[in-house]
């Protein structure tokens, strides 16, 4: 990873543990981040655990140690900013884009890391009624995975060989893939427009099979390697759950990875069952634990805005997940809520009220024009 000639300053939504390896990688590579606590909380836990130069301190894939400036205030992160990169859970993404857009001008880029629930075309709808017409990229999923042990302390436990990518509009495709590759390195691929991309993203399906699996585990807050429970029944779940979702794809029209190229090109381990590439994940220390609460956005973040949106595509082109259905109920039964309307970006957007022809004109060129 080489410092780079041109310099960016890149404003990150986001304290948790992705915001700040993504933040670590940023810095390696010669790039300015600050980081944006949307409630405050954040920031204030932050300058408690790293003291008066405000240290972070990255290990594992990128190992550094640098001031890290970590604000509450809106307009000062956005204005001295580049790009603006989200990093919170998909259910904090509204309000977020919500809070941001007032600021935002036609120079700077909106990076949605990972985009869900076609959250995309609601920023660009925010901005568009302002006049605004900034770049907005969408990547199927994170550029690196990590962890905290503390608000200053994280580890980047992989930096991911490929990373999907669309724009809005998707006229800007490669000017996106550009800023990312300067930004990031050279690991971006552009897919068929923010459907497929929303169809990019395994951590919904995963995040089911691996939770669902292993609830009880949640729940008592035991310490378990996340890998190493990914069991030959755990694997085939996954394995079905991934046939369900390319056959959406491939219904729409677009072309995503699989799973066994996902675990293949994050984790950079051979092709096996999607069993084995995980016991290959943990043989290799490169697993992370699971979750110690059920209060977890395996569940919160990724059943209504990972799962709702891939079976309302299902059903739009005759392809109904049944398997993803079911977890959406499953695990409604086991909160105690219904996830279904737990959407808020779906709801705003009337997503549910369009035909797949007019979601496809949408999502390519962000203008809703009903043909009913």
């Amino acid at each position: 990873m080489g410092k780079q000639d041109l310099s960016y300053h890149v404003a990150i939504a986001g304290t948790g543990s992705i915001a700040k390896v993504c933040a670590a990688l940023l810095y390696s590579r010669g790039h300015k981040p600050v980081l944006w606590s949307p409630t405050g909380t954040g920031a204030k836990s932050f300058k408690e655990d790293a003291g008066e130069d405000g240290l972070l301190c990255s290990k594992g894939a990128v190992n550094e140690n640098f001031a890290l400036e970590v604000l509450s205030d809106v307009p000062t992160v956005i204005n001295c900013a580049d790009a603006i990169l989200i990093a919170v859970p998909a259910y904090g993404h509204k309000a977020v884009f919500d809070a941001i857009a007032p600021h935002v001008t036609n120079n700077q880029t909106i990076i949605i890391s990972s985009h869900a629930s076609f959250g995309a075309l609601y920023i660009s709808q925010l901005l568009t009624h302002r006049g605004i017409q900034a770049n907005i990229i969408a990547w199927g999923t994170t550029i690196v995975s990590g962890s905290s042990n503390s608000p200053a302390n994280v580890m980047v436990n992989t930096i991911r060989d490929q990373v999907d990518i669309a724009t809005v509009p998707q006229s800007t495709a490669e000017r996106g893939k550009a800023l990312c590759t300067s930004l990031f390195g050279d690991n971006f691929v552009i897919r068929d427009g923010l459907i497929a991309i929303s169809l990019s993203n395994l951590n919904p399906q995963n995040h089911l099979g691996i939770a669902l699996c292993n609830l009880t585990r949640m729940e008592r807050g035991e310490v378990w390697a996340q890998s190493q429970n990914v069991t030959p029944t755990v694997g085939r779940l996954l394995e079905a759950l991934d046939k369900e979702r390319l056959a959406i794809a491939a219904a729409v029209g677009v072309q995503v990875r699989t799973i066994f190229e996902h675990f293949h090109l994050s984790f950079h381990i051979k092709k096996d069952s999607i069993a084995n590439m995980n016991q290959a994940i943990f043989d290799n220390g490169s697993s992370a634990f699971g979750p110690k609460t059920t209060d977890s956005r395996y569940v919160l973040e990724d059943v209504p805005f990972g799962l709702v949106p891939t079976a309302m595509l299902g059903q739009l082109v005759g392809k109904p997940a049944v398997l993803h259905e079911a977890g959406i109920v499953l695990m409604g039964g086991l909160y105690g809520r219904d996830f279904m309307q737990e959407n808020d970006l779906i709801q705003a957007l009337n997503l549910d009220e369009m035909s797949l022809a007019e979601l496809k004109d949408f999502a390519k060129t962000s203008v809703f024009t009903s043909g009913k």
